[in-house]
């Protein structure tokens, strides 16, 4: 008789941050991402902070719908080379928004946008060969106020 032993977990999500105001997004696609795009809404002087309005995430050279806005954000974008993903998200949330985010790769390059303001957060996947699948989290139109991250373990044919 022989038992059939349960998979093992290779999934793992970093707990969302932030205000959480606003309608619920997700960039949840097929595919490898292959690049994220950000949208920052520009420090003008007459505001004491800037704030992420939007984002993409690129799925194997496709964009995902916009979170957010992109009325008022400068455009900031990264795209990743070959066997190349994100590894860790981090940031900052102050004032009921996301004012800072910076993505790193499993090949030591990063990408930050925003101001260094608030309350820091830092996500990572909680297994060894895992990458970022999408993000979640909630935006109000205008900007976004919470976000979290979805980890799972990349697959290739290399891979037992």
């Amino acid at each position: 008789m022989s038992m059939t032993m349960p998979l093992p977990d290779y999934y793992s999500y970093s707990p969302a941050v932030g205000d959480g105001s606003g309608t619920e997004f997700t960039t949840s696609q097929e595919g490898r991402i292959t690049g994220v795009r950000v949208y920052e809404y520009p420090y003008y002087g007459y505001y004491s902070n800037n704030y992420i309005n939007g984002l993409q995430l690129q799925y194997d050279g496709n964009w995902t719908e916009l979170v957010g806005s992109n009325v008022y954000g400068n455009e900031k974008t990264m795209t990743l080379f070959d066997n190349e993903y994100f590894v860790q998200v981090s940031g900052k949330y102050y004032s009921g928004y996301i004012s800072e985010l910076m993505f790193v790769t499993n090949e030591g390059r990063s990408f930050k946008v925003g101001q260094p303001t608030g309350l820091s957060f830092n996500f990572y996947p909680t297994h060894d060969g895992s990458a970022l699948r999408f993000l979640s989290g909630r935006q109000n139109g205008f900007a976004l106020t919470s976000i979290g991250a979805h980890w799972a373990v990349l697959f290739n044919s290399t891979t037992p």
